[in-house]
Parts: C-alpha cells; sequence; structure tokens
C-alpha cells in the first residue's frame, strides 16, 4: 500500500484555474483555487513593482479586494496600500521626530523633521505643537484633494512622494 501511494504523482497546479485580476493598476495573472465562490470578497497583495513592471515601486504593497468574477476576470477594488518593512524600518532613523498623521478613507501620511541647511545642531527634533501642526495641515491636503474624488482617482496621488514644508512659530 505504502509503495503504490509514493509512486503517485500529484502535480499541485493541476486543480487549480487561472484567473486574470483586473485592476485600474494593470493586468496582472494570479493562481487560485477552483471555485468563483471562494474568490469574491478575498484581499489580495501584490506588489506594486510587480503591477506596474517597475523595481523602484518595490517597497509599496498594493491590496486589491476581489468584488466580482466573469468567466476568467476577477474584477478588483483598491482596498490599502503599505510600506514593507524593511523600507518601514530603514526611514525612521535618530535625531529626527517621526510624524505619522492618519486621515479617514483609508489612508496615511508619513514624514520626519528635516535639518535645515545651515544647521549646526545634530539632532532636528519637533516640538509636540509642531507635530500636531504638521499632521493637521496633512490632514487639511488630503481632505482637500480627495473632496468630491473617486478612490481609483485618489490612489494614483500617494504613489508620488509629497514634501510638505511646516514652519512654527
Amino acid at each position: 500500500m505504502f509503495s503504490l501511494i509514493a509512486n503517485l504523482s500529484v502535480v499541485p497546479f493541476a486543480k487549480k484555474d487561472w484567473y486574470g485580476i483586473l485592476s485600474f493598476l494593470a493586468d496582472k495573472m494570479l493562481a487560485f483555487m477552483q471555485g468563483t465562490k471562494d474568490l469574491k470578497h478575498r484581499v489580495l497583495e501584490v506588489s506594486l513593482a510587480d503591477l506596474q513592471k517597475d523595481e523602484d515601486q518595490a517597497y509599496r504593497k498594493i491590496r486589491l479586494r476581489a468584488e466580482d468574477v466573469q468567466g476568467k476576470h476577477v474584477l478588483t477594488n483598491f482596498w490599502g496600500m503599505d510600506f514593507t518593512t524593511d523600507k518601514l524600518r530603514s526611514l525612521v532613523r535618530k535625531w529626527q521626530t517621526l510624524i505619522e498623521a492618519h486621515v479617514d478613507l483609508r489612508m496615511f501620511c508619513i514624514g520626519f523633521t528635516k535639518k535645515l541647511a545651515n544647521q549646526q545642531k545634530q539632532t532636528c527634533y519637533a516640538q509636540s505643537s509642531q507635530i500636531r501642526l504638521a499632521q493637521k495641515i496633512n490632514t487639511i491636503l488630503y481632505y482637500s484633494e480627495d473632496v468630491g474624488t473617486k478612490l481609483d482617482r485618489s490612489v494614483d496621488e500617494p504613489m508620488v512622494e509629497l514634501e510638505v514644508e511646516v514652519l512654527a512659530a
């Protein structure tokens, strides 16, 4: 009995169906198990470098939610974006302040303090009032750009690095 089981060769991809993932970013082919019922409302996590064929964007992880299955195509919707762990760890350094602001609509902003051009001091920390002011300005910027736009269009904006200068009294 044991020799009979050992001689059977099982191909793991033989029972999988291939579906084309339709997204606003790119078209990508991924493998899933059989059946359309299991695919709906599943959240996929894909690297932006794989979707756009751009290795410079490898640290961005895009989450897509499967909304509907039409034949061999799965329609997806944007579900979130995140950085890889190594990218987040490389951004945080000593002698500066981390400023995070969370905005509704599943958006986030991360920023750091920066030394001035002629600064002699090694550290460039921000006071708590300056941090709150930076969070407020970032929140206003996000709301002003995203009011009245669809989610698909507002996803393209965070892909661009945005530098905001905050001067506090």
